[in-house]
């Protein structure tokens, strides 16, 4: 946690204002039981009212001071916590945004959410109660220890004997609870993994008729976090109860040797009186104090969680001296490239080379598991090559900068992703600077205008969350046409006109033909009818590469090819 806590250093000046005002308020606190003994033992003893006056009048001006410096620290170290929360959040966020997918798998999405919430929202509070406890409750407790030893020493002997009983009740209860705080955040983490999967997957989940099967997966994951929840609540309500306890028997043994001190005149009333209020006073800094043991191990415990992340080095980033293509065609070429997943037996590609030239199209077929996503994937760098070299316009990816390499890339991933917003939003996310002309261009040549113009509001109707209210065919024209805003120099369509019909699909490839002459396009697709007119089809068979040319010539020279074109045409479209 105090590797999180450097993070504070723009709060400087803000946690030295608070430390002030708090010490300030302690020193309040601290002298009032002193007039409060004062006025019994000078004033009310000797019936003297004008002292009784003015030391009253002393004690409302010092209680007031106390409040105002309380106040103002709480303000202060709210707003330090917050700053500090806020900060932090998009430091993770920042830094997750540069992680590949190898490292969101290593955490886990659900995880992450978690990490960036949940954990440190709890690193948060526990920093507003050090700021506002750090100083006084050491303070309190050490003044008070002091005060109450000048009243009296002798009766301090109460003290000797309470203290470090409620010292080893805190210490117990904290060993306790420390190992149940950290098995809580781990099953949060699970409980969040079950919730997101099921709002996620709520379509496959009614049409398989799994609610019942769901409901008893998330019953199952929340009571487990419920019973830890409970098990750790039970420890920590102890020891409440047991430090009242304690305090409640030292303020009787105060009472009594003290009855028995004034009675042997050694002690006056006032004393006494003053004497309870600093054995309070301890108590209660030692209550401060476990209230922040009890908080600091689940802080600790979340502290380490975001360090995990933190502390993740993303395997891709930009090389220290980067490259920039001077040729700006869009030229691809695979010298070698095998790629492997980490953990995988086998490559998931071996030895792949070719050539993609612009004002070509490159069409990549094969069976499910023969590598096509994973081979476009290494283009834009969500992969980092295992061996081989994968060169854009001659130079090597990994030498580019990953925001230059990316401007030169329209991608339309194989499952469409939409944001919440309106359709001219979601068209202009592939190019900020798109005006509306740009938009509505790109929405007809991906076939999109016609249903647009049936919505109420056309261009700006309104995305839901996941875009649930367009169907998968619209969602699918809809990430084409953010591609084309973009204007890119490389077009990758993933699998992106599965959810088309045939008549769409044909006209959507006659019309990018059209718009994409300069640009070297790249298309995976499972159907033949959209790959046979492309210049050139590459056919992917267990990661390798088992035929490149055209339709025709692999008719000829290509068995693997053979099999997908009979399996889908029949034999007079093959004629």
């Amino acid at each position: 946690m105090i590797r999180l806590f450097r993070h504070l250093k723009p709060y400087r000046l803000l946690i030295g204002l608070v430390i002030i005002l708090v010490f300030l308020r302690s020193l309040s606190d601290l002298y009032l039981p002193s007039l409060m003994g004062d006025i019994v033992d000078k004033g009310v003893v000797r019936g003297d009212e004008p002292y009784i006056l003015k030391i009253g009048g002393w004690m409302l001006l010092i209680a007031g001071i106390g409040a105002v410096c309380s106040i103002a620290a709480s303000f202060y170290s709210s707003k330090v916590a917050s700053s500090f929360g806020k900060n932090l959040r998009t430091k993770v966020f920042s830094h997750v945004e540069s992680f590949s997918l190898n490292e969101f798998d290593q955490i886990g999405t659900a995880s992450l959410i978690t990490r960036t919430t949940n954990d440190i929202n709890q690193v948060q509070q526990v920093l507003i109660m050090m700021l506002r406890m750090m100083v006084m409750a050491p303070l309190m407790c050490i003044g008070g220890i002091i005060m109450a030893v000048s009243r009296d020493a002798k009766l301090s002997l109460v003290l000797v004997v309470s203290l470090p009983v409620l010292f080893i009740a805190i210490l117990l209860v904290q060993r306790k609870g420390i190992p149940l705080f950290k098995a809580m955040q781990k099953k949060l983490d699970k409980l969040n993994l079950v919730l997101r999967e099921n709002l996620t997957g709520i379509r496959v989940i009614r049409s398989f008729n799994r609610i019942d099967y769901e409901k008893k997966r998330f019953e199952e994951a929340n009571a487990d976090l419920t019973q830890t929840a409970i098990k750790v609540n039970k420890i920590m309500a102890t020891l409440m109860p047991v430090m009242m306890l304690i305090m409640n028997f030292s303020t009787i043994a105060i009472i009594w040797f003290g009855g028995i001190r004034i009675d042997h005149q050694n002690m006056q009333v006032g004393d006494l009186m003053a004497f309870i209020q600093y054995a309070m006073q301890i108590m209660f800094s030692l209550i401060m104090l476990s209230m922040m043991f009890i908080m600091i191990p689940r802080a600790s415990v979340s502290a380490v969680r975001i360090n995990e992340v933190l502390d993740i080095k993303p395997n891709i980033k930009d090389a220290e001296n980067v490259q920039k293509a001077t040729d700006k065609s869009g030229y691809i070429e695979f010298k070698n490239v095998t790629f492997s997943y980490p953990g995988a037996e086998n490559p998931a590609i071996s030895n792949i080379s070719f050539k993609a030239n612009p004002g070509k199209v490159t069409a990549i077929i094969g069976g499910t598991g023969s590598g096509k996503s994973t081979l476009i994937s290494l283009i834009p760098r969500f992969y980092d090559v295992s061996s081989g070299e994968v060169l854009v316009d001659g130079v090597d990816v990994r030498s580019m900068s990953q925001e230059h390499l990316r401007e030169k890339i329209g991608f339309v991933p194989q499952k469409a992703v939409l944001f919440t917003g309106t359709i001219t939003d979601n068209i202009s996310y592939g190019n900020e600077k798109a005006t509306v002309e740009d938009v509505k261009h790109a929405a007809e040549i991906a076939q999109a205008t016609e249903f647009i113009s049936e919505l109420k509001d056309g261009y700006d109707s309104v995305i839901a969350q996941g875009g649930t209210n367009v169907s998968g065919g619209q969602k699918q024209r809809l990430s084409i046409a953010r591609a084309l805003v973009r204007k890119p120099e490389i077009y990758i369509f993933d699998d992106s006109f599965s959810a088309l019909d045939f008549k769409t699909d044909a006209k959507l490839r006659a019309e990018l033909k059209k718009e994409t002459g300069d640009s070297t396009v790249l298309i995976v697709a499972q159907r033949v009818s959209t790959v046979m007119d492309a210049d050139q089809i590459i056919v992917l068979d267990q990661g390798k590469t088992a035929g490149i040319g055209t339709h025709k010539e692999l008719m000829e020279t290509c068995e693997v090819y053979r099999e997908i074109v009979s399996s889908q045409l029949s034999e007079e479209e093959i004629a």
